[in-house]
């Protein structure tokens, strides 16, 4: 198990969906279960995340879940002989990890679990091997970032240059605001030129 923390907006979940494309295919099976927060706060969340889950892996021989517990064991019986890629995203709680993913040995040999969260503390909680912290882009990657999405170029010209360091400045190095003020203005600009 992987863990990768940091603060809302830094880019856990763009990093992991990076990782994610990158490695897929060395595997048997593979699943992204993306905003485990918002999507377990519903009602029988957990339920669907799980239903969710062994239907990706094991396609239309999957087994319905219908209550959390059942639902974990059929994850752990059902799993533990494949090799594959589960990413967590969005973690908040134990109780998630402890009914998606609660040991590695719940899949088979070679498996990797990567878990997204803002909580370094849980994922040191439910025992997880490595944990990676993703840190604010600095200045230059910021504007670099901010311009390829604006102006699709790593620079501003001159006369971009103010709107460019203040969105910069704004963002405090979050690759989600940097991204969605970027593409909005890229936007505007473009709407105008109409």
């Amino acid at each position: 198990m992987v863990g990768i923390f940091g603060t809302r907006g830094i880019g856990k979940t763009t990093l992991s969906k990076a990782i994610y494309n990158s490695i897929d295919a060395q595997f048997e099976r593979s699943c992204f279960l993306e905003n485990i927060k918002e999507a377990s706060s519903q009602r029988d969340g957990l339920i669907q995340l799980q239903n969710k889950l062994l239907s990706k892996i094991l396609g239309s021989s999957s087994p319905v879940v219908d209550n959390v517990d059942r639902g974990s064991t059929l994850i752990k019986h059902r799993l533990s002989r494949l090799r594959i890629l589960l990413v967590l995203d969005d973690v908040d709680d134990l109780v998630q990890l402890e009914k998606l993913a609660r040991k590695g040995d719940w899949f088979g040999l070679g498996s990797r679990i990567i878990i997204t969260t803002r909580d370094k503390l849980l994922l040191r909680a439910h025992g997880v091997d490595s944990i990676y912290e993703v840190n604010k882009l600095d200045h230059d990657e910021s504007l670099q970032l901010f311009c390829s999405n604006a102006f699709k170029r790593d620079k501003p010209n001159d006369g971009h240059r103010d709107i460019a360091e203040n969105v910069v400045r704004y963002s405090e190095g979050l690759l989600l605001d940097l991204t969605t003020q970027g593409l909005a203005l890229k936007e505007k600009r473009y709407a105008l030129s109409e």
